[in-house]
């Protein structure tokens, strides 16, 4: 499987009706803390957007919502790995990306068979409280090593002059949430995502 070497990742259907037309072909819906009802018309406008603008949407955690929304994509960090149901996953024909930070991770998200492995965070992210050090170039090198030739997404403090460093390591995607959510002018970041990682396509 080829992923999309630009992952874009936000907390909303409004950012994805904001920036997929833009050009975004890979997009993560990742929502933290809403009840169902919420969840289930996100995921529901997110699907029908990406739709539109032929943009692949993979949904973070909520796999059972993804499933019953006919979702064909999900992301798991390793918390929801030990939680979720890889049989029903399988049998509903989803594509599965997971999270890892270090080696016994990694075992445990290659014993899973994912469509991707994500490693990070390779630079110093301001997201979320990290446990684990920046993994480096290094790491994503040793990663991809291990994993091919699943596809490797690299992620964490990613911004448009890291890209060809991650690239060159091995990566064959790079992730993205606050160097663009943040950012003064969003669209103006998307698309020098998509300018730059147009020549790893």
């Amino acid at each position: 499987m080829k992923l999309d070497p630009f992952y874009l990742i936000v907390d909303s259907a409004a950012w994805i009706e904001r920036l997929v037309p833009l050009g975004v072909r890979l997009v993560q819906l990742r929502i933290k803390d809403m009840d169902e009802g919420g969840l289930r018309a996100e995921i529901r406008k997110a699907k029908a957007l990406c739709a539109r603008h032929h943009c692949q949407l993979i949904v973070n955690d909520h796999w059972r919502l993804a499933i019953e929304e006919g979702c064909d994509f999900i992301h798991l960090g390793q918390e929801d790995l030990q939680a979720a149901s890889l049989p029903e996953i399988r049998r509903a024909g989803i594509r599965l990306g997971l999270s890892t930070h270090d080696d016994a991770e990694l075992q445990t998200a290659l014993a899973a068979m994912p469509d991707y492995i994500a490693l990070g965070p390779v630079y110093p992210t301001i997201l979320k409280k990290m446990k684990w050090a920046p993994q480096g170039l290094e790491r994503v090198r040793a990663w991809k090593d291990a994993v091919a030739p699943i596809p490797l997404v690299a992620i964490g403090g990613l911004n448009p002059e890291r890209l060809d460093g991650v690239f060159e390591a091995g990566a064959d995607s790079a992730a993205v949430v606050t160097d663009i959510t943040l950012n003064a002018d969003p669209e103006a970041r998307t698309r020098e995502w998509i300018e730059k990682t147009d020549r790893w396509r």
